[in-house]
């Protein structure tokens, strides 16, 4: 019998748990749904005018916000990536030829020391 009535309780706390966790859920929701009622509503007022000071379209408008938001969000992709190959330490394209150019730099200056070392080495014997 009290296992019973404690599984029903352990029952009881976890739907009301749920409960409350859907409450929250929803009513983050609706507080989401507000602010974007309002933002567009913001938007929707916003008066915008061309070259020849004509008012723009509504769906001028979207397209030109669309455009912004595709050039935001390319921007931060773009920061987004180099901070994850700074995290990562992948080598960029840049990085890659300058270490190139040092190796050609490097290869060339040992061709040249052993060129002097076998110089000094003839004229010993």
């Amino acid at each position: 019998m009290k296992a019973k009535t404690i599984l029903e309780l352990a029952t009881l706390s976890a739907s009301l748990y749920t409960i409350s966790k859907n409450t929250q859920i929803i009513e983050k929701m609706r507080q989401l749904a507000e602010e974007g009622k309002d933002k567009v509503n913001a938007f929707m007022k916003e008066h915008q005018v061309d070259e020849d000071g004509n008012d723009i379209e509504f769906v001028d408008k979207m397209l030109q916000k669309a455009t912004e938001l595709r050039e935001d969000l390319e921007q931060k992709i773009s920061q987004v990536i180099a901070e994850l190959y700074e995290k990562l330490n992948i080598a960029h394209t840049d990085q890659i030829s300058q270490l190139e150019e040092k190796i050609a730099l490097l290869s060339k200056d040992l061709a040249l020391a052993e060129s002097r070392i076998h110089h000094l080495e003839s004229k010993q014997v």
